[in-house]
């Protein structure tokens, strides 16, 4: 059992490499499931964009400066990058040689099992209101934590650092929210436009009609759309269908078929979308799921797809 975690892990890996810069994506099974990435890059330029999981990294080389919460961030070498749950950010070097970083994209239900697994279930996920934070012992942790997922294959062990981990960071660097800010100060009009977008990532609708939908203006819509979601209504779509292509990758879909499915114009328009949101490729992202069983294909509103 032991060998067969580790080995979905090495299985597990999509990877790019070129002069400056590579991308390693892996799936480390503990909690259900997180992904991890050791990467560096020097010319990765990632737009504006948003992950169901939280973001969680450590700089080891060079510094990378981006955006979060209304402001710029800059995180130099030793320093780690806190990101909330579909918070828009973006990225890209502070340094002529580029950065290199490991990080980690535990999903708010994961933080919210261990709080229940401590008797703090009423405190929910998490949030981090400091991008970047300088705890060098809190850095170690997270590099040794990222190093025995890597190395062993241990699940006592492999568990242990992953639970323990997640736990200080919330203790040193966290707050608890019953709701987050965003969704409680959205308005229904707004709010419903999101969850459409969530709910049908490639439906080919025009403004005009979300606009109906919601009760606004085209131009009130997207004004406060991105007040509120931090995108405008065409670029939350693209984020959706991006979700919507790593599920269907996860489950094996053909790379031609998921751009179509999920609203792309053709395989070239995903690999462009992917990349700059995730930093590697579909085919490089789809070589993490080689050999392991992890179709989790789920809308968001709960219905089972496939």
């Amino acid at each position: 059992m032991e060998q067969a975690a580790l080995k979905a892990d090495k299985q597990g890996s999509a990877r790019h490499r070129s002069n400056s810069e590579k991308a390693e994506f892996t799936l480390a099974q503990e909690l259900g499931g997180i992904e991890l990435l050791d990467a560096s890059y020097q010319k990765q330029n990632f737009s504006r964009h948003s992950h169901e999981g939280y973001t969680i990294g450590v700089i080891d080389t060079g510094a990378q400066k981006f955006f979060r919460t209304g402001s710029n961030h800059l995180a130099p070498q030793n320093s780690i990058i806190l990101v909330n749950a579909d918070e828009v950010h973006n990225g890209c070097s502070a340094s002529d040689h580029g950065w290199s970083y490991r990080a980690m994209y535990p999903l708010p239900e994961q933080f919210s099992s261990i709080n229940q697994e401590l008797g703090l279930a009423s405190k929910g996920a998490p949030y981090f209101p400091d991008a970047v934070v300088h705890d060098k012992p809190m850095a170690n942790m997270l590099r040794m934590t990222f190093q025995t997922l890597k190395e062993s294959d241990n699940r006592l062990l492999r568990e242990s650092v992953v639970y323990s981990t997640m736990i200080k960071l919330m203790a040193r660097h966290s707050k608890h929210k019953g709701e987050s800010q965003t969704q409680a100060l959205a308005q229904p009009q707004l709010a419903l436009v999101k969850q459409f977008l969530d709910d049908h990532p490639s439906a080919n609708i025009s403004l005009e009609e979300l606009a109906v939908l919601a009760g606004l203006s085209p131009f009130y819509l997207i004004k406060q759309f991105q007040h509120t979601f931090g995108l405008p209504p065409h670029a939350y779509q693209i984020q959706a269908r991006v979700r919507l292509a790593k599920q269907r990758i996860r489950c094996g879909d053909k790379l031609l078929d998921v751009a179509l499915a999920c609203g792309f114009h053709d395989q070239s328009h995903l690999n462009r979308h992917f990349k700059r949101t995730m930093g590697v490729t579909p085919g490089q992202y789809a070589k993490e799921f080689t050999g392991i069983n992890n179709c989790k294909f789920v809308q968001a509103s709960g219905s089972q797809i496939g």
